[in-house]
């Protein structure tokens, strides 16, 4: 992030305003992608009222249409939720990677799965965005994987 001379405010990160500390979930036991998505549609759930079904479907949904593993480790599996009033994430890092049919073939030790209102194109997109240009960066994703906690994770994002 380039930056902003001091009577600038600081842009808002779209990604921590939807990604508070308590939903950064660090070395989980998850196995397999369909684990992840149950993992989140059981937090999501407990959380935010969204039934686990909706979010599972959707994330399979779109996981149909192309693996969403950026590569390097990293996937943004995300959604559409008919009824969602605003977008919502989660992050998981894995304690042992994944498969997840990534481009590059590695598995995945990361991933934030995002899910957005049914009619919220251009917020999905930037929200997407934002995400890949985070991951894309070396020394942002070695930080990710190395952090101690959620507090320290959740900065790496900001």
């Amino acid at each position: 992030m380039q930056p902003f001379p001091s009577y600038c405010a600081r842009p808002m990160s779209l990604i921590t305003d939807i990604l508070p500390i308590s939903n950064i979930f660090l070395d989980q036991e998850i196995t397999s992608k369909k684990r992840l998505f149950e993992q989140a549609g059981l937090h999501f759930e407990n959380t935010k009222g969204i039934a686990r079904s909706a979010t599972f479907d959707a994330l399979i949904a779109r996981e149909r249409m192309g693996s969403t593993a950026l590569g390097q480790s990293v996937a943004i599996p995300h959604g559409r939720v008919a009824g969602l009033k605003t977008a919502v994430a989660c992050l998981f890092r894995m304690a042992q990677p994944i498969p997840f049919e990534a481009p590059d073939g590695k598995p995945v030790a990361l991933a934030v799965v995002l899910l957005v209102p049914e009619q919220a194109n251009e917020l999905h997109l930037r929200i997407l965005s934002e995400l890949a240009q985070r991951f894309s960066d070396r020394k942002i994703r070695e930080g990710l994987l190395a952090a101690t906690d959620s507090a320290a994770l959740h900065a790496l994002l900001d």
